[in-house]
Protein backbone atom coordinates (compact mmCIF):
# COMPACT_ATOMS: atom_id res chain seq x y z
CA UNK A 1 0.00 0.00 0.00
CA UNK A 2 1.29 3.54 -1.12
CA UNK A 3 2.05 6.53 1.35
CA UNK A 4 -0.67 8.13 -0.03
CA UNK A 5 -3.05 5.53 0.88
CA UNK A 6 -1.97 5.09 4.30
CA UNK A 7 -2.76 8.98 5.09
CA UNK A 8 -6.04 8.53 2.87
CA UNK A 9 -7.06 5.80 4.96
CA UNK A 10 -6.30 7.47 8.03
CA UNK A 11 -8.24 11.03 7.47
CA UNK A 12 -11.34 9.01 6.01
CA UNK A 13 -11.48 7.38 9.65
CA UNK A 14 -11.91 10.74 11.00
CA UNK A 15 -15.29 11.47 11.99
CA UNK A 16 -15.98 14.86 12.98
CA UNK A 17 -18.98 15.30 15.20
CA UNK A 18 -19.64 19.24 14.74
CA UNK A 19 -21.76 20.19 12.07
CA UNK A 20 -19.12 22.92 10.79
CA UNK A 21 -16.07 20.80 10.63
CA UNK A 22 -18.51 18.03 8.47
CA UNK A 23 -19.52 21.50 5.94
CA UNK A 24 -16.08 22.25 6.20
CA UNK A 25 -14.86 19.01 4.40
CA UNK A 26 -17.24 18.68 2.05
CA UNK A 27 -16.57 21.99 0.95
CA UNK A 28 -13.12 21.26 0.43
CA UNK A 29 -13.92 17.54 -1.49
CA UNK A 30 -16.21 19.45 -3.97
CA UNK A 31 -13.77 22.18 -4.25
CA UNK A 32 -11.23 20.00 -5.47
CA UNK A 33 -12.80 16.73 -6.69
CA UNK A 34 -16.40 18.08 -7.76
CA UNK A 35 -18.09 18.50 -10.88
CA UNK A 36 -20.92 20.70 -11.15
CA UNK A 37 -23.58 20.40 -13.93
CA UNK A 38 -26.60 23.16 -14.33
CA UNK A 39 -29.95 21.05 -15.54
CA UNK A 40 -31.90 24.20 -15.65
CA UNK A 41 -34.97 25.47 -13.91
CA UNK A 42 -33.00 26.17 -10.86
CA UNK A 43 -31.73 22.28 -10.20
CA UNK A 44 -27.74 20.87 -10.46
CA UNK A 45 -26.11 17.82 -10.88
CA UNK A 46 -23.09 17.22 -8.93
CA UNK A 47 -20.30 14.55 -8.91
CA UNK A 48 -17.02 13.90 -6.75
CA UNK A 49 -14.85 11.72 -8.20
CA UNK A 50 -12.20 10.44 -5.93
CA UNK A 51 -8.97 8.08 -5.99
CA UNK A 52 -10.00 5.45 -3.37
CA UNK A 53 -12.96 3.45 -1.74
CA UNK A 54 -12.24 4.93 1.44
CA UNK A 55 -12.77 8.78 0.40
CA UNK A 56 -15.98 7.39 -1.66
CA UNK A 57 -17.78 6.36 1.44
CA UNK A 58 -16.20 9.21 3.63
CA UNK A 59 -18.09 11.62 1.15
CA UNK A 60 -21.07 9.31 0.95
CA UNK A 61 -21.26 9.20 4.94
CA UNK A 62 -20.98 13.30 5.06
CA UNK A 63 -23.60 13.73 2.45
CA UNK A 64 -26.18 11.69 4.31
CA UNK A 65 -25.54 13.31 7.56
CA UNK A 66 -27.07 16.22 5.84
CA UNK A 67 -30.04 14.36 4.30
CA UNK A 68 -28.31 13.97 0.86
CA UNK A 69 -28.43 11.01 -1.21
CA UNK A 70 -25.53 10.45 -3.56
CA UNK A 71 -25.08 6.84 -5.45
CA UNK A 72 -21.64 5.74 -5.74
CA UNK A 73 -20.23 4.36 -9.06
CA UNK A 74 -17.01 3.08 -10.25
CA UNK A 75 -14.75 3.26 -13.66
CA UNK A 76 -11.34 2.23 -14.76
CA UNK A 77 -9.21 4.55 -16.15
CA UNK A 78 -7.86 4.57 -19.37
CA UNK A 79 -4.12 5.89 -18.67
CA UNK A 80 -2.02 6.03 -15.57
CA UNK A 81 -2.02 2.59 -14.95
CA UNK A 82 -5.66 1.71 -15.63
CA UNK A 83 -6.68 2.23 -12.03
CA UNK A 84 -9.90 2.39 -10.40
CA UNK A 85 -11.91 5.46 -9.66
CA UNK A 86 -14.61 6.30 -7.64
CA UNK A 87 -17.16 8.61 -8.45
CA UNK A 88 -20.24 10.24 -5.98
CA UNK A 89 -23.16 11.41 -8.46
CA UNK A 90 -25.66 13.45 -5.85
CA UNK A 91 -28.98 14.97 -7.31
CA UNK A 92 -30.01 18.14 -5.80
CA UNK A 93 -28.52 19.09 -2.21
CA UNK A 94 -28.73 22.95 -3.77
CA UNK A 95 -28.94 24.43 -0.17
CA UNK A 96 -25.83 22.32 1.26
CA UNK A 97 -23.69 23.37 -1.77
CA UNK A 98 -24.76 27.33 -1.04
CA UNK A 99 -23.76 26.19 2.83
CA UNK A 100 -20.85 24.95 2.13
CA UNK A 101 -19.96 27.89 -0.40
CA UNK A 102 -19.63 26.27 -2.74
CA UNK A 103 -21.97 28.04 -4.98
CA UNK A 104 -23.54 31.24 -4.62
CA UNK A 105 -27.14 32.43 -4.54
CA UNK A 106 -27.28 32.05 -8.80
CA UNK A 107 -26.02 28.54 -8.62
CA UNK A 108 -22.22 30.18 -9.54
CA UNK A 109 -19.52 28.05 -8.74
CA UNK A 110 -17.09 30.11 -6.08
CA UNK A 111 -13.57 29.79 -6.85
CA UNK A 112 -13.17 29.54 -2.90
CA UNK A 113 -15.83 29.40 0.37
CA UNK A 114 -16.36 32.00 2.24
CA UNK A 115 -14.99 33.13 5.51
CA UNK A 116 -17.56 31.71 7.78
CA UNK A 117 -16.69 28.20 6.59
CA UNK A 118 -13.13 28.49 7.35
CA UNK A 119 -13.83 30.68 10.77
CA UNK A 120 -12.49 28.06 13.22
CA UNK A 121 -9.66 26.60 13.87
CA UNK A 122 -11.35 22.54 13.33
CA UNK A 123 -12.91 24.16 10.45
CA UNK A 124 -9.86 24.74 8.71
CA UNK A 125 -8.63 21.36 9.83
CA UNK A 126 -11.50 19.49 8.06
CA UNK A 127 -11.36 21.74 5.08
CA UNK A 128 -7.51 20.97 4.75
CA UNK A 129 -8.43 17.14 5.52
CA UNK A 130 -10.82 17.42 2.78
CA UNK A 131 -8.56 18.77 0.29
CA UNK A 132 -5.57 15.68 1.00
CA UNK A 133 -8.54 13.29 0.58
CA UNK A 134 -9.83 14.84 -1.85
CA UNK A 135 -6.62 15.62 -4.45
CA UNK A 136 -3.40 14.75 -2.33
CA UNK A 137 -0.38 12.98 -2.32
CA UNK A 138 2.48 12.00 -0.67
CA UNK A 139 5.52 10.55 -1.28
CA UNK A 140 8.37 9.55 0.91
CA UNK A 141 12.21 9.64 1.12
CA UNK A 142 14.37 10.16 -0.91
CA UNK A 143 12.78 13.02 -2.47
CA UNK A 144 9.61 13.51 0.55
CA UNK A 145 7.04 15.74 -1.39
CA UNK A 146 3.38 16.22 -0.24
CA UNK A 147 0.80 18.16 -2.70
CA UNK A 148 -2.70 19.26 -2.89
CA UNK A 149 -3.87 19.66 -6.82
CA UNK A 150 -5.86 22.18 -7.87
CA UNK A 151 -7.77 23.64 -11.07
CA UNK A 152 -7.41 27.41 -9.76
CA UNK A 153 -4.38 29.34 -7.74
CA UNK A 154 -7.33 30.52 -5.76
CA UNK A 155 -8.22 26.81 -4.84
CA UNK A 156 -4.35 26.48 -4.03
CA UNK A 157 -4.01 29.75 -2.00
CA UNK A 158 -7.34 28.92 0.20
CA UNK A 159 -5.62 25.45 1.13
CA UNK A 160 -2.68 26.67 1.64
CA UNK A 161 -4.02 29.61 4.29
CA UNK A 162 -6.06 27.10 5.64
CA UNK A 163 -2.88 25.34 6.41
CA UNK A 164 -1.41 28.30 7.66
CA UNK A 165 -3.69 29.63 10.15
CA UNK A 166 -3.07 25.74 11.57
CA UNK A 167 0.72 26.13 12.24
CA UNK A 168 1.90 23.86 8.84
CA UNK A 169 3.34 25.58 5.87
CA UNK A 170 1.71 24.59 2.21
CA UNK A 171 3.55 26.57 -0.85
CA UNK A 172 1.70 27.55 -3.78
CA UNK A 173 2.82 26.67 -7.44
CA UNK A 174 1.76 25.69 -10.95
CA UNK A 175 1.72 22.49 -13.03
CA UNK A 176 0.30 23.19 -16.86
CA UNK A 177 -3.17 24.99 -16.63
CA UNK A 178 -3.46 23.75 -12.94
CA UNK A 179 -2.09 24.87 -8.99
CA UNK A 180 -1.01 22.70 -6.62
CA UNK A 181 -0.26 23.83 -2.81
CA UNK A 182 2.66 21.62 -1.61
CA UNK A 183 5.65 21.11 0.92
CA UNK A 184 8.33 19.12 0.58
CA UNK A 185 11.14 17.98 3.78
CA UNK A 186 10.28 15.98 6.55
CA UNK A 187 9.28 18.42 9.05
CA UNK A 188 7.13 20.33 6.91
CA UNK A 189 5.09 17.22 5.33
CA UNK A 190 4.81 15.90 8.78
CA UNK A 191 2.95 19.35 10.10
CA UNK A 192 0.70 19.53 6.99
CA UNK A 193 -0.47 16.00 8.12
CA UNK A 194 -0.90 16.37 11.73
CA UNK A 195 -2.71 19.93 11.14
CA UNK A 196 -5.26 17.61 9.19
CA UNK A 197 -5.06 14.96 11.36
CA UNK A 198 -3.57 12.51 10.31
CA UNK A 199 -1.20 12.10 13.81
CA UNK A 200 -0.56 8.26 13.00
CA UNK A 201 0.85 9.11 9.18
CA UNK A 202 2.86 11.87 10.12
CA UNK A 203 4.79 9.87 12.83
CA UNK A 204 5.03 6.83 10.09
CA UNK A 205 6.19 9.40 7.75
CA UNK A 206 8.83 10.71 10.17
CA UNK A 207 9.97 7.17 11.19
CA UNK A 208 10.49 6.35 7.64
CA UNK A 209 11.98 8.97 6.74
CA UNK A 210 14.25 8.23 10.19
CA UNK A 211 14.98 4.35 9.04
CA UNK A 212 15.66 5.71 5.56
CA UNK A 213 18.45 7.94 6.33
CA UNK A 214 20.02 5.26 8.80
CA UNK A 215 19.92 2.67 5.55
CA UNK A 216 21.82 5.17 3.66
CA UNK A 217 24.29 6.00 6.19
CA UNK A 218 24.79 2.08 6.81
CA UNK A 219 25.20 1.51 3.01
CA UNK A 220 27.59 5.18 3.03
CA UNK A 221 29.80 3.45 6.08
CA UNK A 222 29.78 -0.31 4.37
CA UNK A 223 30.78 0.94 0.81
CA UNK A 224 33.41 3.19 2.16
CA UNK A 225 34.90 0.54 4.70
CA UNK A 226 34.83 -1.90 1.30
CA UNK A 227 36.65 1.01 -0.84
CA UNK A 228 39.13 1.51 1.99
CA UNK A 229 39.58 -2.45 2.03
CA UNK A 230 40.39 -2.54 -1.71
CA UNK A 231 43.06 0.41 -1.19
CA UNK A 232 44.80 -1.11 1.35
CA UNK A 233 44.89 -4.35 0.04
CA UNK A 234 46.36 -2.91 -3.23
CA UNK A 235 48.96 -0.95 -1.41
CA UNK A 236 49.90 -4.08 0.57
CA UNK A 237 50.09 -6.46 -2.33
CA UNK A 238 52.07 -3.32 -4.10
CA UNK A 239 54.64 -3.63 -1.11
CA UNK A 240 55.04 -7.21 -0.80
CA UNK A 241 55.72 -7.39 -4.70
CA UNK A 242 58.34 -4.66 -4.04
CA UNK A 243 60.05 -7.00 -1.38
CA UNK A 244 60.00 -10.07 -3.45
CA UNK A 245 62.24 -7.90 -6.22
CA UNK A 246 64.59 -6.89 -3.68
CA UNK A 247 64.31 -10.49 -2.64
CA UNK A 248 65.09 -11.61 -6.26
CA UNK A 249 67.44 -9.65 -6.49
CA UNK A 250 69.11 -9.99 -3.31
CA UNK A 251 69.18 -6.41 -2.23
CA UNK A 252 67.48 -6.75 0.58
CA UNK A 253 71.32 -6.73 2.69
CA UNK A 254 71.57 -3.22 1.39
CA UNK A 255 68.76 -1.53 3.02
CA UNK A 256 68.99 -0.07 6.63
CA UNK A 257 67.95 -1.92 9.72
CA UNK A 258 64.73 -0.43 10.13
CA UNK A 259 63.68 -0.67 6.28
CA UNK A 260 64.97 -4.37 6.30
CA UNK A 261 62.45 -4.71 9.39
CA UNK A 262 59.52 -3.40 7.51
CA UNK A 263 60.29 -5.64 4.64
CA UNK A 264 60.46 -8.51 6.44
CA UNK A 265 57.12 -7.61 7.92
CA UNK A 266 55.40 -7.49 5.37
CA UNK A 267 56.42 -10.57 3.75
CA UNK A 268 55.20 -12.37 6.60
CA UNK A 269 52.29 -10.77 6.59
CA UNK A 270 50.95 -9.90 3.57
CA UNK A 271 47.35 -9.44 5.05
CA UNK A 272 48.13 -6.66 7.66
CA UNK A 273 47.24 -3.31 7.98
CA UNK A 274 50.18 -0.82 8.27
CA UNK A 275 48.83 -0.04 11.88
CA UNK A 276 49.37 -3.70 13.19
CA UNK A 277 52.80 -3.63 11.18
CA UNK A 278 54.32 -0.67 12.82
CA UNK A 279 52.95 -2.34 16.10
CA UNK A 280 55.30 -5.41 15.65
CA UNK A 281 58.32 -3.58 14.50
CA UNK A 282 60.95 -3.60 17.56
CA UNK A 283 60.22 -0.52 19.27
CA UNK A 284 56.63 0.11 17.80
CA UNK A 285 56.11 2.70 15.21
CA UNK A 286 53.17 4.50 13.85
CA UNK A 287 51.25 4.02 11.06
CA UNK A 288 52.66 6.94 9.36
CA UNK A 289 56.39 6.04 9.86
CA UNK A 290 55.29 2.10 8.79
CA UNK A 291 53.75 3.79 5.42
CA UNK A 292 56.95 5.88 4.95
CA UNK A 293 59.92 3.09 5.11
CA UNK A 294 57.69 1.26 2.81
CA UNK A 295 57.31 3.91 0.51
CA UNK A 296 61.29 3.68 0.83
CA UNK A 297 61.50 0.00 0.09
CA UNK A 298 59.21 0.46 -3.11
CA UNK A 299 61.30 3.37 -4.63
CA UNK A 300 64.45 0.82 -3.96
CA UNK A 301 62.49 -1.89 -5.36
CA UNK A 302 62.15 -0.06 -8.81
CA UNK A 303 66.19 0.98 -9.33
Amino acid sequence: MSLSEDVRNELAAIAPERECDRLAELSALFHFAGRLHLLGRGSVSVHLDVASAAVARRAFALLRSFGVASEIRTYRRRSFGQETRYQLHVEGGLELLREAGVVDARLAPRERPPKRVLGRGCCRAAYLRGALLASGSVSGPPSPHLEVRSESRAGAETVAAAAAAEGAELRVGGRGEGSLAYAKGIDRIAGVLAAAGASDAALAFQERAVVGATKASANRLANADHANLVRSGRAAHAQLEAVRRLQRSRRLGELSPRLREIADLRAKHPSLSLRELGAKCNPPVTKATAHRWLRAVARLAQR
